[in-house]
């Protein structure tokens, strides 16, 4: 298979690598970059095409989708706990008021 073709990819492979690259695209990323970006991610998450052979419909992991959870929790950890409760309390009667509005 030439480098760049892409006829070994699943519909949902490449509707990933669409989401993604639109992604990067409201981010201001050129529309190429964001392409090579996307169809990155999804050789990441899924080890490249799956069309052909005994290996399809393995599953992969997404390992790319996980490491924003831990970036995100490292970040939150080294906050202060009077921080975060701050922030607990704000997003609760958030929530609240929200949900007293969306009665109908």
């Amino acid at each position: 298979m030439p480098r760049g073709e892409k006829s070994k990819y699943t519909d949902k492979q490449e509707r990933k690598a669409d989401q993604i690259a639109e992604s990067y695209e409201q981010k201001g990323v050129p529309e190429n970059e964001a392409e090579r970006r996307a169809w990155a991610t999804v050789n990441k998450d899924d080890g490249g095409g799956k069309k052909a052979g005994s290996g399809r419909g393995k599953t992969t992991g997404h390992p790319a989708a996980h490491r924003g959870g831990r970036k995100g929790g490292a970040a939150s950890a080294a906050r202060p706990a009077s921080a975060r409760s701050a922030s607990a309390r704000k997003g609760a009667a958030t929530r609240k008021k929200n949900a007293k509005g969306s009665g109908s």
